[in-house]
C-alpha cells in the first residue's frame, strides 16, 4: 500500500581509474555476422521506469551481509553508516559482454565475478571499448540513471551460472521516489525503515530492481547490540552478539520481487505466534517505544492476523509464503507497505483495515506481481477489495454497499480522467487506483457471478504464482472461466475517462 496525502544532476564515478580503453574488436558470431557477445540492457523496458531492472540475466539468489550503525543522538546529522557485501547468484540469458545492476547513492568498493576481480574505472565514452575485467558506476539523478556496469572476463555464455560479489557502502540518507515520497533505506534516529516500492531497493543493495526478476534472499544484518534487525522470512538461527555488535539472520526462501525486501532496524521486540492451524509462523517486530495504550490497542489488532489469513485462504487458496508478521515502528514514512511476509507500518498506519490490506497483498502483488507498473491496480484494487470483504465478514457494511458508497458521490472530471489501467508513473498511488480498482473488481464479481469470480481469482493466483502478469492476462483468465467476452467491461473500468454507468449499483 502506498497512499500518501529538487535533486541536482550528478555523475559519480566510483573506484580508482584502472583498465584503459582499447581498440580491440568484439568477438564475432557465425559467418562474421556481428558480435556474438553483447551488453545486457540497462533496464527491462518498463514504460514507467525504463532503467529499472536489467537485461541479459536472471538472478537466482541474493545474499546480503550488512553492517549498519544508526545515527548518533540529536542534534547529530540524521545519517547512518552502511557497509554491505552483496553476493548475487545469476544465470546469463544471452551471451554477455557486460551487464548492469541498479545501485543508487552508495560507493562501490570492489566487484568480482566467480572470484575474478574487476577493476573500477571511469565510465567510458560512447563507443569506447574497455579492455579486461572492469566496472564503472554512473549516478545521474536528473535522468534517474543509477547503473553499475560490470564487464566480466571471460565473457558469459547464455545459460552460464556465475556468482557476483559487490562490496559497497556509504552514509545513509532519506531517499525520495519519483513522487517525492520517502522510500528505500530511510534513515531514522534509532535505525531505518526499509520500504522500497517501486524502485527503492537500489538505495541499499545492487539489484535488478524490477519485479519481473524475482529471486530468493538471505540476510546477515549486523547492528549495535540492543538494536534489532528484521527482514523477510524466518530466522534460520538465533542472533549472535560479539564485541558490542549483534548479527541477525533471516532467510526468505520464496521467490520475491526486489521492492518487497526489507531489512528494517530499530528498537524492536520480536513476538512469535502462529496461524490458526499452527503451520505458519507469525513473527511481529514491535517498537519498544510505543506507549502502553498504543501497545495494548496494537496487540488487539495483531491478534486478528491468524483470522485474516484464514479468511483469505478461504477465498483465495493457501497462504503463499513461509511466514508472516508485521513490523510496527514508532517512526513513519507516511504509509504502510506489503514487504513480503512482514509488512512495515508506522504506528499511525496500523489500523485493522490496513493490516488486512497488507495481508491481502501477500496473494495479490507479492505471490503474483504486476508485470508492468501500469498494472498496479491489480495490487491495490485487490487489497482494497479484500478489505471491503473483511468489513462485511466482521459484521460491517457489505461489499456491495461499499461499492455503492464509492459510486454515489459527485466527483470531479479530473477524478474520472485517471485511467487506472495506465495511471502514469506519477499516478501509481492515486486514490482511484485503490478505490476504483476495488470497484472494478466488485463490478466484475457482479458481471460474472460469485462462483466464476472466485474460481478465476484462484486460477489467476495459481497460474501466475511466483511470477507476474498483466491486465490483459487477468482479463483472459476471467474470460476463460466465465466464457464471456469482457473487452467492453475492462475498457469501461480501466481506460474510459468517464464515470461508469450505474449497471452495477444494486441494492445489497
Amino acid at each position: 500500500m502506498r497512499l500518501i496525502g529538487g535533486a541536482t544532476a550528478a555523475m559519480v564515478v566510483l573506484g580508482a581509474f584502472g583498465a584503459t580503453a582499447a581498440a580491440a574488436a568484439p568477438g564475432k558470431g557465425p559467418d562474421n555476422a556481428g558480435p556474438r557477445y553483447t551488453a545486457g540492457a540497462s533496464g527491462v523496458g518498463d514504460a514507467y521506469f525504463p532503467l529499472a531492472g536489467n537485461g541479459g540475466y536472471d538472478v537466482q539468489h541474493y545474499d546480503l551481509a550488512i553492517r549498519y550503525a544508526p545515527p548518533a543522538p540529536s542534534p547529530a546529522p540524521l545519517s547512518g553508516q552502511f557497509d554491505g557485501v552483496a553476493t548475487i547468484d545469476l544465470v546469463a540469458t544471452q551471451d554477455l559482454d557486460r551487464f548492469n545492476l541498479d545501485l543508487r547513492g552508495m560507493d562501490v568498493r570492489s566487484v568480482s565475478v566467480d572470484g575474478k576481480p574487476a577493476t573500477g574505472i571511469q565510465p567510458p565514452l560512447a563507443g569506447q571499448v574497455v579492455d579486461g575485467a572492469a566496472y564503472w558506476h554512473v549516478q545521474n539523478a536528473d535522468q534517474r540513471e543509477w547503473e553499475l556496469t560490470i564487464q566480466p572476463r571471460p565473457k558469459l555464455k547464455a545459460g552460464q551460472a556465475v556468482q557476483v560479489v559487490v562490496e559497497y557502502g556509504g552514509a545513509t540518507t532519506r531517499p525520495l521516489d519519483i513522487e517525492g515520497a520517502l522510500y528505500g533505506w530511510v534513515t531514522t534516529r534509532d535505525g531505518a525503515m526499509v520500504v522500497s516500492e517501486p524502485d527503492g531497493s537500489m538505495t541499499w543493495y545492487p539489484v535488478s530492481d524490477h519485479q519481473t526478476d524475482k529471486a530468493t534472499y538471505s540476510f546477515e544484518i549486523t547492528v549495535p547490540e540492543g538494536k534489532t534487525a528484521v527482514a523477510n522470512g524466518i530466522q534460520p538461527k538465533p542472533a549472535e552478539t560479539v564485541d558490542g555488535w549483534t548479527t541477525w539472520f533471516w532467510d526468505a526462501p520464496d521467490l520475491q520481487a526486489s521492492y518487497l525486501t526489507t531489512a528494517s532496524v530499530g528498537d524492536f521486540d520480536l513476538v512469535e505466534t502462529t496461524s490458526t492451524g499452527g503451520d505458519i509462523p507469525i513473527i511481529d517486530a514491535i517498537d519498544r517505544k510505543l506507549t502502553a495504550a498504543q501497545r495494548t490497542a496494537l496487540n488487539t489488532r495483531l491478534a486478528l492476523q491468524p483470522a485474516m489469513l484464514d479468511f483469505m485462504e478461504g477465498y483465495f487458496g493457501e497462504y503463499p509464503f513461509v511466514a508472516y508478521g508485521s513490523i510496527i515502528d514508532n517512526d513513519t514514512v507516511g504509509y504502510a507497505l506489503e514487504t513480503q511476509t512482514r509488512p512495515v507500518y508506522g504506528i499511525g498506519q496500523s489500523g485493522e483495515g490496513t493490516l488486512l490490506h497488507e495481508a491481502a497483498h501477500q496473494w495479490f502483488g507479492n505471490a503474483v506481481s504486476p508485470e508492468r507498473w501500469q498494472d498496479i491496480w491489480l495490487n491495490e484494487g485487490w487489497a482494497t477489495y479484500a478489505s471491503w470483504m473483511w468489513t462485511e465478514h466482521r459484521g460491517g457494511i457489505s461489499a456491495q454497499q461499499a461499492y455503492n458508497n464509492w459510486y454515489a458521490p459527485a466527483r470531479t472530471t479530473a477524478y474520472w480522467n485517471l485511467q487506472i489501467g495506465d495511471p502514469g508513473n506519477m499516478g501509481l498511488f492515486a486514490t482511484q487506483v485503490y478505490n476504483r480498482g476495488a470497484a472494478t473488481l466488485h463490478a466484475l464479481r457482479v458481471e460474472v457471478g460469485d462462483d466464476d469470480f472466485f474460481e478465476a481469482s484462484r486460477l489467476w493466483l495459481e497460474r501466475y504464482d511466483d511470477s507476474a502478469g498483466t491486465s490483459e492476462d487477468f482479463q483472459a483468465i476471467y474470460e476463460e472461466v466465465s466464457g464471456k467476452d469482457l473487452d467492453g467491461f475492462f475498457q469501461t473500468w480501466l481506460y474510459d475517462q468517464v464515470k461508469p454507468p450505474a449497471t452495477w449499483t444494486i441494492t445489497p
